[in-house]
């Protein structure tokens, strides 16, 4: 992480309790976000660096630049180089705002509109926050006694080995991909372990890569590569994901896809794409990243096999993102890239150069909790009760004038589409529900069209089935959701 010297930083009254269950990231983390919340520190103000924060804390620093690092995720925090690291700047227009008038409707951005939602984790229906009510088990606190003996250690580049195998034996249990340890590479999350593998990828072309991304599809990858100077390239998706017959030929070095569950359309890509996929890609020399960031939580059937699971283990294309942040929690910023062998020989010199971006206590920790194999049973635990908020999703919403509710076998997310859907609609939809969370659907469309397939609507909403609500207040957020969408695109 970036960092200046002599920067002018508020002294803020930060403090840590060893004695607590929570992670000290998530601890620092929880009262820097309160801090910003409560204005305590304003937009574009520096915040202290990692290093001089972790000598006052007594922490080691990876626990403070964990605790930076998830903030930044959270669109809480930015970094840039030569400016260190700064509350967001485009909060600011968001102090003031938090009912904008309904007399005027404008069509949002979709930069603003995915910053000004997705941190806000009180907004009862925001995409992609997992429950994480049911995570504070005997083994979980077991395993983060056991891991506070590391705190003061620096895990491997590569990361902590035990941790590796624990990964490894994750995967084969539960996406049916035998791998060896050393084909993982710990990383601080899905964002992380793209930058990484773009970053060797770059040495290796000498020249700006080209990367297609799934239109529609999740936009942080998509400005992970933007920012490593990419161009980028928009590929249909259809009612199965990844339209794989219309790949082009030698124009793409990256392909990001969602093949488990494609974001946010749900579709999972037929046996026949994969292969097509894999063909395309060991014909082209491109590189397929597979984003695997919600696929153990189907609400139906087992979870799919990975597309890595079909691919050579030495010469193959596949790069495995995966994280714990849906399964666990995002306060952990912690996750791993699977690499076949001759991408690994590439990957490795860059992780060595880059650094280890995950504290020895954070690996240590997720380590002894694999191994638990509590992880396992409480992915089962939270795949019961996403599938009962699905079902309610679709007892409360269904039969509303002028919606669909596209079906979802999985994941913490649900569309809605807008039968006469238009711009100026779904904004005015977007703003009156605007404290329930929702993201616009059209927010996910990198290109200007409207997806391939007439069933494709590009208008609609985005909503959350994951949270730390309970079951009564997640249903009167979908009761009151319902009541908006009656009022406003019911007519």
């Amino acid at each position: 992480m970036p960092e200046t010297h002599h920067r002018e930083f508020s002294e803020l009254p930060i403090t840590v309790d060893r004695e607590l269950d929570a992670p000290l990231p998530a601890q620092i983390a929880a009262a820097l976000r309160e801090a910003i919340d409560q204005h305590t520190l304003r937009p574009g103000e520096a915040v202290p660096a990692s290093r001089e924060l972790a000598r006052r804390l007594g922490v080691a620093r990876g626990v403070v630049v964990s605790a930076y690092e998830q903030l930044i995720a959270e669109g809480y925090l930015s970094a840039s180089h030569g400016r260190g690291t700064r509350v967001h700047p485009e909060l600011e227009g968001l102090e003031h705002s938090t009912h904008p008038q309904l007399t005027e409707q404008k069509p949002l951005s979709k930069t603003t509109v995915i910053a000004a939602h997705t941190p806000a984790g009180t907004r009862p229906l925001s995409p992609g926050l997992p429950d994480t009510s049911a995570v504070e088990t005997q083994a979980w606190r077991q395993a983060w006694r056991s891991a506070a003996s590391h705190a003061h250690l620096e895990a491997p580049e590569l990361g902590d080995p035990l941790l590796r195998s624990e990964i490894a034996e994750h995967l084969r249990r539960m996406r049916g991909t035998t791998r060896p340890a050393e084909d993982v590479i710990v990383t601080a999350g899905a964002r992380e372990g793209l930058s990484l593998l773009l970053s060797a990828l770059g040495t290796t072309r000498g020249r700006a890569l080209t990367v297609g991304v799934e239109d529609p599809g999740y936009p942080s990858l998509r400005k992970v590569a933007a920012r490593h100077g990419a161009h980028i390239v928009a590929l249909p998706v259809d009612a199965e994901g990844l339209v794989t017959e219309q790949l082009p030929s030698g124009l793409l070095d990256v392909v990001l896809v969602t093949p488990s569950h494609q974001y946010p359309l749900g579709g999972s890509l037929p046996l026949a794409r994969r292969r097509e996929l894999l063909d395309w890609a060991r014909r082209t020399g491109a590189v397929i990243v597979e984003d695997d960031y919600d696929s153990e939580l189907r609400h139906s059937g087992s979870p799919l096999p990975t597309l890595a699971a079909l691919d050579d283990r030495a010469s193959g294309s596949v790069a495995l993102l995966g994280t714990f942040s849906k399964t666990v929690s995002q306060a952990l910023s912690a996750g791993f890239l699977l690499v076949p062998e001759n991408l690994r020989r590439i990957v490795e010199p860059a992780r060595r150069d880059l650094g280890g971006p995950v504290s020895a206590v954070v690996q240590a920790a997720l380590a002894e909790y694999l191994a638990s194999g509590e992880l396992r049973r409480h992915t089962a635990r939270m795949r019961r009760r996403y599938a009962a908020r699905r079902e309610l999703v679709v007892e409360r919403l269904f039969g509303t004038p002028g919606i669909r509710v596209r079906p979802m076998s999985g994941g913490l997310h649900a569309v809605i589409e807008l039968l006469q859907g238009s711009a100026a609609l779904e904004s005015l939809v977007v703003t009156r529900s605007d404290h329930l969370g929702p993201i616009p659907l059209s927010a996910y469309w990198h290109g200007q069209g409207t997806g391939t397939g007439a069933e494709t609507s590009r208008y609609g909403l985005v909503i959350g089935t994951g949270g730390s609500l309970d079951e009564s207040q997640f249903d009167a957020a979908l009761r009151e959701l319902r009541e908006i969408l009656t009022r406003t695109a019911g007519f």
